[in-house]
């Protein structure tokens, strides 16, 4: 693995979002509206006492670690969807950067771009609704780990798919997390679902993230038993998605399917 090939490909993707009014729109414009509408639900609920008490801060906490989950996973999709759209993905494959490298490349990017919306949605929530996401303490840190991998798991599946059936699947990249989102206890415990639809939200990592947040929140310390069960989660997903994508990019090199995805 090379460090400047890695490096290229990243700041080729820094260089075209730092270029694109859109597409520094799409990194912060959806996650500071979700804030925003969200943020002023919580405050009405709150003054009309719709609700217990810190559902203001938990639907708050939620929001915030949403939109850093869902940017880690926007951005590696999105990254190599420009790929794909641009023809580039040839040109790329043929030089001596190894799939390795371009993955590590995307993570990286991912990395920035969580860690900028982390910075957004922090400062927004707490001077517009006076929530720190820093009284989730060193819980934090497991969180946004396990959120973060997940999101990386959930955009190479994307990836794959794409690879595999061409650019009318790239609706996954954009929608798939939306599809599991009522599954993951985001804004409510797994407890209010219905006892079918808890087993698969069980089997979500994101599950384990949101429920060890409340119960931070709520004030309560951080449980090893959420941490755990998020990584052991995690690591399952990974491997899985990991291993078909390998698959499916070699099966699509060998056909010589890159040059003509579309």
């Amino acid at each position: 693995m090379k460090l400047h090939r890695i490096n290229a490909l990243l700041f080729r993707h820094l260089y075209l979002i730092m270029r694109s009014f859109p597409r520094l729109l799409d990194i912060f414009y959806w996650p500071v509206a979700d804030l925003l509408l969200w943020g002023f639900l919580s405050l009405y609920i709150e003054k009309f006492q719709l609700n217990s008490v810190n559902i203001v801060t938990i639907l708050l906490g939620g929001i915030v670690l949403w939109g850093i989950f869902y940017q880690a996973q926007q951005a590696i999709s999105v990254a190599f969807l420009e790929e794909v759209w641009e023809k580039n993905l040839l040109n790329i494959f043929v030089s001596p950067l190894t799939i390795f490298e371009f993955l590590f490349s995307t993570l990286l990017l991912g990395l920035v771009k969580m860690i900028l919306v982390s910075l957004v949605l922090g400062v927004l929530a707490f001077f517009l609704y006076s929530f720190n996401i820093f009284t989730l303490g060193f819980a934090l840190i497991p969180f946004l780990l396990n959120l973060l991998v997940f999101g990386w798991t959930v955009a190479l599946f994307s990836m794959a798919i794409i690879l595999r059936f061409g650019t009318s699947a790239q609706v996954l990249a954009f929608g798939f997390l939306l599809i599991i989102q009522p599954f993951s206890a985001v804004f409510y415990p797994v407890s209010v679902l219905p006892q079918a639809i808890q087993f698969i939200a069980y089997l979500l990592p994101p599950t384990y993230v949101f429920e060890g947040m409340r119960a931070v929140l709520a004030g309560g310390s951080l449980s090893a038993h959420f941490v755990l069960l998020a990584a052991v989660s995690n690591a399952l997903f990974l491997v899985v998605v990991m291993t078909y994508f390998y698959r499916t990019f070699n099966w699509v090199k060998k056909k010589g399917r890159l040059l003509k995805l579309d």
